[in-house]
């Protein structure tokens, strides 16, 4: 049995991509010859030849709009964009475009596409390197946006997403890609739109996404210790969101805390916190709290932990919902 990291497990996921579906394609900015900036697609080049690997110009709006018009030929075009931060010049083509297919179309077309994106913090590089804007994404009618964490739903939503009819938004949380490992039996397919509930509790319920999961597995295991029971919730679907399974897990334990990385206001913590309050406000025991990124961009790397959402911030606030 294979014991892959997500960007081996991403790798693969796109080789046997290559290889199962004769109509997929992959592009973008140094994907080829170097296999990309973090080697996502390292030897596919080799592999599956220069017209089903494609190297791009520096130009993000062109790429998606070349992909657009690649998926209405009926191509499954996979692009990487080489940072999250980097979309906004593609920002147009995605929202005046690409999420609007299917719809102005009146549904004769679609436009069945992958956008891959590292994002998130953790490595060091300020600003447009280590941004966190889902939020931005998941509030556009017409695009799915999914956020692994886990080598296996990597490689599962990754195959999920290709052969999906619509856009797919794919973000790949960077300080992962090399930091989690398990062993893949096989690279099952994941649904699109499915939370994934990652550990059992009923004390209270922490809910994550991306690369935070990893300090909210943490906080699940410190507060174990503690005698703590905390139910642990992978969203892993930003848009369209499993509010039923989200739901059910608070309406058990009575309480939830919601961690993100982006900045706080107008982030998907609090679309979450709202549909609780739809969903379940009176299964719960104490308001939910939100522990999340500030309201300013990344800063620089001596300053970068003072961004990012703590270990020590999730027990904080974990401690103040409980004794709520």
């Amino acid at each position: 049995m294979a014991t892959l990291t997500i960007a081996q497990a991403l790798n693969q996921a796109l080789d046997a991509a290559l290889t199962d579906l004769d109509d997929v394609l992959v592009m973008g900015e140094d994907i080829g010859r170097t296999g990309g900036v973090f080697r996502i697609t390292d030897g596919l080049r080799d592999r599956h030849g220069p017209q089903r690997v494609v190297d791009t110009p520096l130009a993000e709006s062109g790429i998606v709009g070349v992909g657009l018009g690649l998926a209405l030929a009926g191509i499954r075009p996979v692009m990487e964009l080489q940072f999250m931060g980097f979309s906004y010049p593609a920002f147009d083509q995605i929202i005046s475009h690409v999420s609007r297919m299917r719809h102005r179309s009146r549904h004769r077309f679609t436009a069945p596409l992958v956008i891959r994106m590292p994002y998130g913090g953790g490595i060091g590089a300020a600003e447009h390197h280590s941004e966190s804007t889902e939020a931005l994404y998941a509030h556009i009618p017409g695009l799915k946006v999914v956020v692994p964490s886990r080598p296996g739903d990597a490689a599962g939503l990754l195959r999920a997403a290709i052969e999906d009819p619509d856009p797919v938004i794919f973000l790949e949380p960077i300080r992962l890609y090399r930091s989690v490992k398990e062993e893949l039996p096989d690279l099952a397919s994941v649904p699109l739109g499915s939370a994934a509930v990652e550990r059992h509790g009923t004390d209270i319920t922490l809910i994550a996404w991306g690369a935070m999961m990893k300090e909210t597995r943490e906080a699940a295991e410190k507060l174990a210790a503690s005698g703590i029971s905390a139910e642990v919730v992978d969203v892993r679907s930003l848009a369209p969101l499993d509010i039923t399974t989200i739901a059910a897990s608070v309406s058990k334990t009575g309480r939830a805390v919601v961690i993100h990385e982006a900045p706080r206001t107008a982030g998907l913590g609090a679309e979450i916190i709202a549909q609780l309050q739809e969903h379940c406000a009176y299964d719960l025991e104490a308001p939910v709290k939100r522990v999340t990124g500030w309201d300013t961009v990344v800063p620089l790397k001596m300053s970068e932990q003072h961004y990012t959402p703590s270990l020590e911030r999730i027990l904080a606030a974990t401690t103040e919902v409980l004794e709520s």
